[in-house]
Parts: C-alpha cells; sequence; structure tokens
C-alpha cells in the first residue's frame, strides 16, 4: 500500500530571527521530515539542534556541524535505517559546504533516501557541488531503494546551469504539482525561486509549494521566523511488496 508523507524545506538562517515564529511555522507545517539550511553549527549547535526538535515535536537525525549546516529532523513515527554526514571539498576562500543524507523507514516498511542541501553562491563551485550531490544521491539509493529526495538552498534561479542539472536528473516538484508559491527568497519579498524539493521517479508528488494560511501561525510569522520561506511537499511512496 502507498505511504504518504510531509517533507519541509527551509532555510533557518541560524535561527538568528524569531525562534518562536519558526517554531509555529514548522509546527504548522505538520511535516514527517524536515531538511534543514543554515542549521546551528558553531559552539553549542548540538543543544540548539535539539531545541529546535524538542520545539516541534520531531527527532534529530543528522547533520549541523559535520555536514556544514544542513540538518535532517523527522516524526517519532519515522525509523533511520542509515544517516551520514558528507562535506564537500573546500574551496579557498569559500565557505565549506556539506550534505546531511538519510535512509527513513515508515511503518509500512516503505524507506525514503532524504539529502539536505545547501549550494554554493559560487557559480562554479556549486555546479561542481551538484555532480557531487548526484553521486552521491546515488550511492544512497543504493542502500535506500528508488524512492529519493533532495530538498533545499540551491542558490540558484531555474534558469541557472546547476538547478537545470539537479532538475534534468530529478523532477522538480514545484513544477510537478504547484501547491502555493514557488518564490521563497526574500521572504519578505519573494521575487526569487532558490529553494527546491526534488525528487526521483518513484517518488509521487502530490503537491508542492510555499504553504500559506497553517493552523497556529500568526500574520508575520513567515517574514520574521527567516529569511526564507519553506517549501512544504505532499508526497506519495511506493507500497511495499
Amino acid at each position: 500500500m502507498p505511504a504518504e508523507l510531509r517533507l519541509l524545506s527551509y532555510n533557518v538562517r541560524s535561527l538568528r530571527d524569531d525562534r518562536a515564529a519558526l517554531g509555529r511555522v514548522i509546527r504548522g507545517c505538520a511535516p514527517d521530515v524536515v531538511c534543514v539550511q543554515e542549521a546551528p553549527r558553531f559552539f553549542g549547535w548540538r543543544a540548539s539542534a535539539a531545541r529546535l526538535a524538542r520545539e516541534t515535536g520531531l527527532l534529530y537525525v543528522t547533520g549541523g556541524a559535520p555536514s556544514c549546516g544542513t540538518m535532517i529532523l523527522a516524526a517519532p513515527r519515522l525509523s533511520v535505517a542509515y544517516a551520514e554526514d558528507v562535506t564537500f571539498p573546500r574551496t579557498p576562500g569559500l565557505h565549506r559546504r556539506g550534505l546531511a543524507t538519510a535512509v527513513l523507514r515508515l511503518a509500512t516498511g516503505a524507506r525514503l533516501a532524504v539529502v539536505s542541501c545547501h549550494l554554493s553562491l559560487n557559480a562554479a563551485e556549486r555546479y561542481r557541488q551538484g555532480g557531487l550531490l548526484l553521486g552521491r544521491l546515488a550511492e544512497l539509493r543504493a542502500r535506500g531503494g528508488p524512492a529519493a529526495v533532495v530538498a533545499g538552498d540551491l542558490n540558484d534561479l531555474p534558469g541557472g546551469r546547476t538547478f537545470r542539472l539537479l532538475a534534468g536528473a530529478l523532477a522538480d516538484a514545484w513544477r510537478q504539482a504547484p501547491e502555493g508559491g514557488g518564490d521563497t527568497f526574500p521572504s519578505a519579498g519573494r521575487d526569487r525561486r532558490i529553494d527546491a524539493v526534488l525528487c526521483t521517479p518513484a517518488v509521487d508528488v502530490l503537491g508542492c509549494g510555499v504553504p500559506r494560511r497553517l493552523p497556529g501561525v500568526r500574520p508575520g510569522d513567515l517574514a520574521a521566523a527567516t529569511d526564507h520561506l519553506p517549501l512544504l511537499a505532499r508526497l506519495r511512496l511506493p507500497g511495499v511488496p
């Protein structure tokens, strides 16, 4: 029987903004999986990550400092079959980046390979990272099966070289089933689509976009929580034979 879940991709800007608003937004989205970018990664990052998970009713899976600020959180109903933090090669003078990766298992037995990414601001480095990401995804799918999602801050527009590389290999969930806006940055202005949820063919996208009118979320919370808007994807995974 197919299984459905809700995946949220969210750049939280190192929790420097309104923490209470951020917590309300995440809880309002009711996600099963959260792919975080700009997660806490310096002194005290473990305590900050644990607090964010606790405030949103989720569990820490992997990421933070070991993956240069990407992180994965998951609902208690999911179990972790595999998790690994990945760092990209360092480019002198540029901020080091990485991936939080995991294979999550639902009670039905369905598995989903998940990658949280935050790619470089530098175009050449970003394109190299896109290729490395796809290579890592292939390795993760060998462990987790055909259903996989890459979610995060691509720092590239849909017409950009890296966005096109990734969307050529994976399905752009917002393009496939738009449900709400696609522009995610800046949160107050919303004029750029630089965040994305990208899926393998085994994942059925039921809807994806910037969520609005969330329960328990106050007016202004989306702009106050961080400088990015979240992307919420409703996904259906293949059944287990």
